[in-house]
């Protein structure tokens, strides 16, 4: 037996979908006018500029991402011809593989983020009370971990 959503959670749903979908895409849209590096490039970067020596395995890179590897791979090896990223071998593990920021990685990223934050907060900080804000982030992080539990 289905248990089918209410009327409520109905639009809802479609509210997350439609909301989601034109966010991302004006979020997308706003790199690409604007900054050097595309949303899933930018997302990269942070990544990595949060780690210790700005390096991370490539493993818990695709995985912090939510890409597959094979995707994650292309992305990087688009950014290494650019001289954005460097992959080295994990010291002690034949199989491991770093993903490595550059300094013209660094600068690239620093030249970027003004636009993406500026851009975030058009697109969403502003729209939102703080109080909204708030909802959404723990919301948000509960459907995070229940998906990544259904995948893992």
């Amino acid at each position: 037996m289905v248990d089918w959503l209410t009327d409520e959670q109905q639009r809802s749903w479609r509210s997350y979908l439609e909301g989601t979908a034109r966010f991302v895409d004006a979020l997308a849209h706003a790199h690409d006018a604007d900054s050097p590096l595309s949303l899933g490039e930018y997302h990269l970067m942070v990544q990595l500029s949060e780690q210790p020596h700005r390096t991370l395995r490539m493993s818990a890179l695709a995985e912090g991402l939510a890409l597959s590897r094979s995707r994650l791979t292309h992305t990087v090896d688009r950014m290494e011809r650019r001289g954005l990223v460097e992959r080295h071998a994990v010291p002690g593990d034949r199989r491991g593989v770093n993903c490595v920021m550059t300094e013209a990685g660094w600068a690239m990223l620093v030249r970027a983020a003004p636009h993406h934050v500026a851009a975030v907060r058009r697109l969403m900080i502003d729209v939102l009370t703080p109080e909204e804000l708030s909802v959404l982030g723990r919301a948000m992080a509960k459907v995070a971990q229940e998906a990544k539990s259904a995948t893992a």
